[in-house]
């Protein structure tokens, strides 16, 4: 058992330090588990932390998910097998750059819900969270699990000491008989501090100065770095982040060489298949990208990185490093173009994608039960000539129709809400709604979708909507043709045939804005406003044989082919 002291830790009674790395296993393809865990034993770590998503394992309220790449239970068996110990993070909220910071959407249905406090509510779904959660993991911990966060960098949200004490005492009454730790930035650390819980700091330089502020405001114990950033996410329409192997080793060892204890914050990144990023909101929107590969040692399709050599050698000053040698990159598929010969109108195939509801006034995407994707909300107008077309509020992107034709779009990054048409009476107004990500990061957590406040024409609210919830976790009822493809959103479909799977990039050079998926496996999400210019495929999602690419086109492409590359293109990293 871990155990603290007046400066460090014991395990099993012998001194012991911490060296560990974020993996998140909810950004990894399951089949690529150990392949990711066996190359953090060869960097030198003897620890891997990861957090929980409860979004991820509880998408609706009762509805429980612990298969595939929720099967936290395996990733723990696989972890332990490596012979590493496993730092866990259940939240309830973890940040991370994931949608919501991995609170469930359902929350959000109630109206005026206060999300990390002590609303009896909140902690209600909290305490049905962590029995649903604690006993699938009770039989890991205190091997491979040593030690279990309680809540994440809650001081830079909050002061209220009664709420961390809850989350506590639902671990502790869960059967968390190990070490707690919180963990804030260090300018948050007496905020988010609980007594009797060992505190750890969050940064990414400056090391000793950090270190200081943690020891004024814990006198004694060890010396904890939870999340040494050692990279950084990207954003749609900025540039891609990097750091240089040789600033992100010299904090580490500066780190290492004050006798801390540290986890990297990232390891490996992976990526945010599907609809799982989140985003940011200080005054104005920003998503996160699709990939997560987050310039970490280990990157997006688990080849050591520059970072990753440069940290096994600072590691090896302090600790003992494998006698193996570093795995050599894996072998990646190179297809120059592939054609998506047959289409269908996603306007066209709502009905086979998800039934409407009638409603009086648009509802949010959470009073839907909606938790990820599009909604199609529908109403007719009784307007005639020149309108504009008012839509207070929506989260988080409108693409607007008459009659099935495009007339405009709105963006909330863009602060806008005010489209100029002309219609007919008895026109179809279709107002499609993409949910780009909820706010993982401060007040604005409490992140509704869809539809927010009234539409009106020349200031007449509109009434009387039909609500289409379109979360595409099922394609398989489309009904593909060889036609060509006409105005608005179209999914576009094509084949492949491969002799042997191996992992790979999709370009969709020429393509504007959608998703991508490779045999019915979300990869997630491609723009061309950009940094990112490609989607990481897994060799686990491809196949001998056929394999099937669909692409949901939100606008227009080029042309309706796509290619596989061996390299990623991240994006420029200066504006």
């Amino acid at each position: 058992m871990l155990a603290l002291t007046e400066d460090g830790f014991t395990l099993h009674g012998k001194p012991f330090r911490l060296i560990s790395g974020a993996l998140h296993y909810f950004r990894v393809h399951p089949d690529q588990w150990a392949d990711r865990l066996r190359k953090a034993r060869l960097m030198g770590l003897n620890t891997i932390d990861t957090y929980v998503p409860w979004n991820l394992h509880e998408p609706r309220r009762g509805e429980w998910h612990w298969d595939g790449i929720a099967d936290l239970p395996r990733f723990l068996d696989l972890a332990a097998a490596e012979g590493l110990h496993v730092l866990l993070r259940p939240g309830p909220y973890i940040c991370a750059e994931w949608d919501g910071g991995g609170l469930p959407a359902w929350l959000l249905a109630e109206p005026d819900i206060r999300l990390r406090t002590t609303d009896p509510r909140f902690l209600a779904a909290v305490a049905d969270y962590f029995a649903e959660l604690l006993p699938k993991v009770r039989p890991h911990l205190g091997g491979p699990v040593l030690a279990v966060q309680v809540e994440n960098e809650y001081g830079a949200y909050g002061e209220d000491t009664a709420y961390l004490e809850a989350v506590a005492g639902m671990l502790r009454a869960g059967g968390v008989n190990l070490p707690l730790f919180t963990c804030d930035q260090p300018g948050d650390l007496v905020k988010g501090a609980l007594p009797g819980v060992l505190a750890t700091a969050t940064f990414g330089s400056r090391a000793t100065e950090a270190l200081t502020r943690l020891r004024e405001v814990q006198p004694s114990g060890p010396l904890v770095c939870a999340e040494f950033w050692d990279g950084w996410f990207d954003r749609w329409g900025g540039v891609h982040r990097t750091r240089t192997a040789g600033d992100a080793a010299s904090t580490l060892d500066e780190l290492l060489g004050a006798g801390a204890s540290v986890s990297i914050y990232l390891f490996h990144g992976g990526t945010n298949f599907g609809f799982t990023n989140g985003a940011n909101d200080k005054g104005t929107y920003r998503p996160t990208v699709t990939s997560y590969d987050y310039d970490a040692p280990l990157d997006e399709a688990g080849d050591p990185a520059p970072k990753y050599h440069a940290f096994r050698e600072v590691i090896a000053r302090y600790a003992p490093v494998p006698d193996e040698p570093v795995p050599a990159p894996g072998r990646k598929l190179s297809v120059p173009e592939i054609q998506l010969t047959e289409s269908v109108s996603l306007l066209d195939s709502v009905a086979a994608l998800g039934g409407g509801r009638r409603f009086l006034t648009p509802p949010t995407m959470e009073e839907l039960g909606q938790a990820s994707g599009f909604t199609l909300y529908e109403t007719v107008l009784a307007q005639d000539g020149p309108i504009t077309l008012e839509v207070s509020e929506f989260g988080d992107r409108v693409q607007a129709f008459l009659d099935g034709q495009p007339v405009g779009v709105l963006e909330r990054e863009n602060h806008e809400h005010t489209l100029r048409c002309r219609v007919r009476p008895g026109a179809v107004l279709a107002l499609l709604v993409e949910n780009q990500g909820r706010v993982n990061y401060g007040p604005g957590i409490h992140d509704r979708k869809g539809l927010l406040g009234p539409v009106r024409a020349n200031g007449t609210e509109l009434l009387g909507w039909t609500a289409h919830p379109l979360e595409l976790t099922e394609l398989s009822g489309l009904d593909f043709t060889d036609e060509p493809p006409g105005l608005g959103p179209v999914f576009h479909r094509g084949t492949l045939e491969l002799a042997e799977p191996a992992d790979t990039f999709l370009a969709l050079a020429g393509w504007t804005k959608g998703n991508a998926w490779v045999n019915g496996f979300p990869l997630g999400r491609y723009w061309s406003r950009g940094p990112q210019r490609t989607l990481y495929v897994p060799a686990p999602v491809l196949r001998p044989g056929r394999n099937e690419i669909v692409v949901l086109e939100l606008h227009a492409t080029r042309a309706p082919v796509v290619a596989l590359r061996e390299h990623p293109d991240l994006g420029e990293l200066e504006e």
